[in-house]
């Protein structure tokens, strides 16, 4: 149900002109919803990507953004509130779920839900595929470990694949296991991730745990032999040192490189989740060996918006949040460092 102030002049006119700058958000997830004879898989924008691009440019247009949460004939509602700086405003009333509701995961999943279709509703975007389009023809892409569906009551719910037996669990444990020392590369490692994240996420948190650790010292082992490529010693000293540089020559060392140019550039480059600018430039712990007090070579570095560094921080497992984004950081990271054209070692070469 739409609602507005008795006359909508200059919030219509300012509207007008951010639509004109405003563009559908990048839908980085993959959701699924039944139906008959199978399912649809359907590609989807997130919340905080949706917020950034909106509150970004209706603030140059003096427009505020508020949405708001009350509870009215038992059922929690949700008011998504546009004013102008004239004092006009629009608002929209979307219902979210039962005030009964017992778990506080499916309320909060519910109102993410609906403030993102809100807010993409009142200012004129779109943040999902067409559902009623026709099905393309191509390989379905793996699901999003927590897509949102709805069922028949009006509720989202989660998808999320059941919890295997503990014996059926050990057995795919094994098997994925057996796979990971087989996959030669970084790149072909995040291509592995992808598929065969729908199948860890069946595994009991043991044998989940067991995976990644397999699958982390697998793309330690990839990143050191890519190391030793780049900068492997001479195989023997040359004339005139002496027993300690042979030894130091012996004993290869993880070089970790530094570039405040390169930093810069990374930083000057759009968020890989959601596109924005200016971006913090990341450091990618899972690329080489963890050493004490000492960061990843700089060239292992990528950009992410301060809002999306946060969250990747805060969830902890690095490859596994890399996973559910299906992007293959080492990788981007590589192509922009060879962008940068920063390549003076005598300059940024630390060890």
């Amino acid at each position: 149900m739409h609602r507005s102030s008795e006359t909508i002049g200059a919030i219509a006119t300012a509207l007008a002109k951010a639509q004109i700058e405003l563009s559908n958000p990048e839908k980085t997830l993959t959701g699924t919803i039944p139906m008959r004879g199978g399912e649809r898989s359907f590609r989807y924008a997130s919340l905080a990507s949706g917020l950034d691009l909106v509150r970004k440019c209706l603030g140059q247009h003096e427009i505020a953004l508020i949405q708001t949460t009350a509870v009215d004939q038992g059922q929690i509602t949700l008011t998504t509130l546009l004013v102008h700086a004239s004092g006009e405003w629009v608002s929209s009333l979307w219902p979210v779920c039962a005030a009964a509701e017992p778990s506080a995961h499916i309320k909060g999943t519910a109102l993410t839900y609906a403030r993102r279709y809100a807010l993409f509703t009142l200012v004129g975007i779109a943040g999902e595929d067409d559902l009623d389009a026709p099905e393309p023809f191509q390989a379905p892409q793996p699901p999003d470990p927590e897509p949102l569906v709805k069922a028949n009551s009006g509720r989202v719910q989660s998808s999320r694949p059941l919890t295997l037996t503990s014996n059926e669990s050990a057995i795919l444990r094994d098997r994925l296991i057996e796979e990971i020392p087989g996959v030669p590369t970084e790149e072909t490692l995040a291509l592995w991730a992808r598929r065969s994240l729908p199948l860890k996420n069946t595994l009991t948190a043991v044998d989940a745990q067991a995976v990644e650790m397999a699958y982390l010292a697998q793309l330690a082992a990839c990143s050191d032999k890519h190391v030793s490529a780049e900068a492997s010693p001479a195989s023997s000293p040359q004339p005139g040192e002496g027993p300690e540089v042979a030894a130091a020559i012996a004993i290869p060392k993880t070089l970790r490189k530094r570039s405040k140019a390169h930093l810069a550039f990374v930083a000057s480059q759009a968020c890989l989740i959601c596109r924005v600018t200016p971006c913090d430039a990341h450091h990618l712990k899972i690329a080489q060996p963890r050493s004490l007090g000492r960061k990843v070579s700089d060239e292992f570095t990528v950009p992410l918006c301060r809002q999306h560094h946060r969250e990747l921080h805060r969830h902890g497992d690095e490859a596994n949040w890399w996973a559910n984004m299906q992007i293959a950081p080492i990788r981007v990271a590589k192509e922009l460092w060879e962008k940068s054209q920063v390549h003076d070692i005598s300059k940024r070469w630390v060890g």
